[in-house]
């Protein structure tokens, strides 16, 4: 029988989820309240919340320093076309995986996820010489390839687990009806694991954009995105928390927004299947 939650009960998780909450934003808050403070303001103590000479001053050097604009388009391209890429692989890595197992299906998956256990910098040398002889170096085509091949485990996985939700009864009535392979695929599979594959998206365009180390040591200026960006306003001088809080709320401001209007679409395909 169903235990129903006491008044009391609902106030305390309430209030603790508000707490977890506020902790987990205060970074975020602080970050953009800096960003608006002088330099001086910035490491005064104790710290100054509201009263303190607001200014625009900071964004205004971080544009005349850097064209922020070159850096974000860089972010996009990296992140969407790592992600569109991935998920021609993924997609049917993960449809063979689901609907024609093996019995080294599972050590497969397995062995996949256990690739993101490997710190990067363990293969930093010979992916850095590999693109040095190819070329690759500060260009998007090799960061692409790097943060898809990255991020492909995780789309695996999570496409695999929303797949085996799907009845193979549907599939089997398609392939009676005369679908062919890539008909199964596109017409039949994509739309009733749209959720999943929403959610799929949305996770590895986060943490592409997020990404750090690959972005630094693999570019210089022609490919770097955002995460290049804000690492340039650490200098030998030392850092300039000011203009640096700018250079980052301008670096998170778009997928923050992005997280914020897909936040129901994320989680729902994040439960996607979880319920039955």
């Amino acid at each position: 029988m169903e235990k129903k939650q006491t008044p009391l009960g609902y106030i305390s998780f309430s209030a603790f989820a508000w707490v977890v909450g506020l902790l987990i934003f205060f970074p975020i808050f602080w970050m953009v309240l800096t960003s608006f403070k002088s330099e001086l303001e910035a490491v005064s103590i104790p710290p100054s919340f509201i009263s303190f000479d607001w200014t625009l001053e900071n964004y205004v050097e971080v544009q005349e320093r850097s064209n922020y604009f070159k850096f974000a388009m860089n972010s996009v391209i990296l992140a969407v076309g790592s992600t569109l890429v991935g998920l021609v692989f993924a997609v049917t890595c993960a449809w063979a995986m689901a609907f024609n197992p093996t019995k080294r299906t599972k050590d497969a998956l397995l062995w996949m996820l256990s690739t993101k256990m490997m710190p990067p910098v363990g293969v930093l040398v010979p992916i850095y010489l590999m693109f040095r002889d190819w070329g690759l170096l500060d260009t998007r085509f090799g960061l692409i390839m790097v943060l898809f091949l990255m991020n492909l485990p995780i789309m695996v996985w999570m496409l695999y687990t929303y797949f085996k939700e799907i009845p193979t009864d549907i599939l089997e009535a398609a392939r009676m009806d005369g679908a062919t392979l890539p008909k199964e695929i596109i017409f039949v599979l994509l739309p009733m694991a749209l959720p999943g594959i929403a959610s799929t998206m949305l996770l590895n365009v986060i943490l592409a954009w997020n990404e750090a180390f690959w972005t630094l040591n693999l570019t210089t200026s022609d490919a770097a995105p955002l995460t290049a960006f804000i690492a340039s306003y650490s200098s030998p001088e030392g850092l300039f928390w000011a203009k640096l809080s700018a250079a980052s709320t301008l670096a998170v401001a778009p997928i923050l927004v992005i997280g914020w209007f897909s936040q129901k679409q994320l989680v729902r395909g994040l439960t996607f299947g979880a319920v039955k």
